[in-house]
C-alpha cells in the first residue's frame, strides 16, 4: 500500500499551522488596536513583522505543494478532534489531530517567530 511519504509531513504540518498563525495574529492585531495602551505601534510592529515572516513560509510550504502536487484539504471538526486529507501523487491520507494539540503547537510556533524577530 502507497503512503505520503515522511518527508512531506512537516510541510503538511506547516500548511496546517501557518494559517492558524495568521488568524490568530489578525486578532491579536485588533485587540492592541483597540486596547489603552499608550504605545501601540511597537506592538503592531511586532505583529506585522512576525505576520509578514508566517506569510513569506506560508508562500514557500504552498510553492512545494505546487511542485509536488501536494494538497491538503481540512475535514470534519468536532469538539476533540479536526481531520485533515493529505493528498500525495495518487494517495490520500487522512490524519485527525487533537484540537488541544492545535491549540499547543500554535502556541509554540507563535512563541518560536516572536524570539526569532
Amino acid at each position: 500500500m502507497l503512503q505520503i511519504p515522511s518527508k512531506t509531513i512537516p510541510y503538511y504540518e506547516a500548511g496546517i499551522y501557518l494559517p492558524l498563525l495568521l488568524i490568530i495574529l489578525g486578532k491579536d492585531y485588533s485587540i492592541v488596536e483597540q486596547s489603552p495602551f499608550k504605545f501601540k505601534n511597537p506592538y503592531l510592529q511586532l505583529i506585522d513583522a512576525v505576520r509578514i515572516k508566517i506569510e513569506h513560509d506560508l508562500k514557500e510550504t504552498k510553492d512545494y505543494f505546487k511542485l509536488h502536487q501536494m494538497r491538503l484539504v481540512r475535514g470534519k471538526t468536532d469538539d476533540l478532534f479536526t481531520e485533515y486529507h493529505f493528498y500525495f501523487g495518487g494517495v490520500m491520507e487522512c490524519r485527525r489531530y487533537s484540537n488541544i494539540r492545535l491549540r499547543n503547537q500554535s502556541e509554540l510556533l507563535l512563541a518560536e517567530y516572536f524570539k526569532k524577530n
